[in-house]
């Protein structure tokens, strides 16, 4: 890459900290992810070669520490990696704020929310006994997500608990509610419907804290025209 030839500690932070993908890639080990497969999990679109070389950049930068644990690396932040979470909050929220949310016409993958859904359980809201949730996603294999009492986990296949719940729809319309878009009810408007016990599909959307921004309402046009 070459120099941005300036002194400003912004532009040689820019220097160390823009390529591509490495915000994504620090944002994925502050939610917890520390393997070079948790993370891609999060970020399916990034190549394992460039991954590889975005965790060798943050390493070389100091803002991560590798280390082999016996079952391979394991990546964690440091002091000044963990500095990094205030970048990241600012960039979350203004993007939930300022940029146009029309999920129906946004070219998504189904992973992420997958996996940020599995990382944001309420598990004192679920039932005692293990189940699976089944998610028949248009365009996309179905997807499974193993919920029982300290334990989510996302599956491509059953693994081998009753499945008590359904979600069948559009991505843009599960996106829509997780995103804080619209509301579950709004949401089955647009197409997402979940089969199963009435009780149970009545409590699915209380297991789930919602996307940590989803609370963050869209700018007014006024806000985004005046000066």
């Amino acid at each position: 890459m070459t120099s941005y030839g300036q002194f400003c500690s912004m532009a040689r932070a820019h220097e160390a900290l823009g390529g591509r993908w490495t915000l994504l890639v620090v944002r994925e080990i502050l939610c917890g992810s520390s393997r070079f497969s948790e993370i891609r999990r999060g970020i399916p679109r990034i190549s394992k070669t460039m991954l590889a070389e975005r965790l060798q950049a943050l390493v070389l930068s100091g803002a991560l520490s590798r280390r082999d644990d016996g079952q391979g690396p394991e990546y964690v932040l440091t002091q000044a990696g963990l500095e990094l979470a205030e970048l990241v909050r600012a960039m979350g929220a203004w993007g939930q704020r300022w940029l146009p949310r029309h999920a129906e016409g946004e070219d998504l993958d189904l992973g992420p929310v997958l996996v940020d859904m599995q990382r944001r359980v309420r598990f004192e809201t679920l039932p005692p006994e293990p189940l699976v949730v089944r998610f028949e996603i248009a365009g996309h294999g179905p997807r499974f997500l193993l919920l029982r009492p300290g334990e989510a986990s996302l599956c491509s296949q059953n693994p081998g608990f009753p499945e008590v719940l359904c979600v069948r729809g559009p991505l843009s319309a599960l996106v829509a509610w997780w995103r804080g878009d619209v509301g579950f009810a709004e949401s089955r408007r647009l197409g997402l419907s979940i089969a199963g016990p009435r009780p149970l599909a009545a409590a699915f959307p209380d297991w789930f804290q919602l996307y940590a921004f989803a609370g963050i309402r869209p700018a007014r046009d006024t806000e985004r025209t005046s000066p």
